[in-house]
C-alpha cells in the first residue's frame, strides 16, 4: 500500500535544502475567493539563490514524489520565481519584493503558520 506524498512538506524540505529562509504557509482552503489551497511563501538573498531555491524545490520534489509544477515562472528574473503545483503555489522572493507584495497581509484573514529557519 503506497501513501499519498505530502507535496507541502517536500516543498518546504527542497526549500531548507538550499537555505531558502523566512518560510510560511498560508493556508487558503477555507476562503471561497483563493484559487488556490495554499501558497508557501520563502526567501532568498539573491536572485541567483531563488533561482536555485526554486530549481532545488522543483527537483527535491519529482524526485520524492515524482510531481511535476504546472509551471514556473520568473525563474529569469529571479526577484520572485512561482512553481505552481495545482493546490499549491510556492512563492521565493527577495526580501524587498516579498515586503512590497506583502501576500501574508493580503491573505491575513487566511490560517497563517510561519517554519522555523533550520540554523
Amino acid at each position: 500500500m503506497s501513501s499519498t506524498p505530502d507535496i507541502p512538506q517536500l516543498i518546504v524540505e527542497g526549500i531548507h535544502e538550499r537555505k531558502g529562509r523566512s518560510v510560511t504557509i498560508i493556508d487558503l482552503s477555507a476562503l471561497d475567493t483563493a484559487t488556490t489551497s495554499r501558497f508557501i511563501i520563502a526567501e532568498g538573498t539573491s536572485t541567483t539563490q531563488t533561482a536555485a531555491i526554486a530549481e532545488c524545490v522543483e527537483e527535491y520534489v519529482r524526485k520524492n514524489s515524482g510531481v511535476k509544477p504546472y509551471a514556473i515562472d520568473g525563474a529569469d528574473v529571479g526577484d520572485w520565481v512561482i512553481l505552481d503545483y495545482g493546490d499549491t503555489w510556492v512563492h521565493i522572493f527577495l526580501p524587498d519584493t516579498r515586503q512590497r507584495y506583502r501576500l501574508e497581509d493580503l491573505w491575513s484573514d487566511a490560517k497563517i503558520t510561519t517554519i522555523p529557519d533550520l540554523d
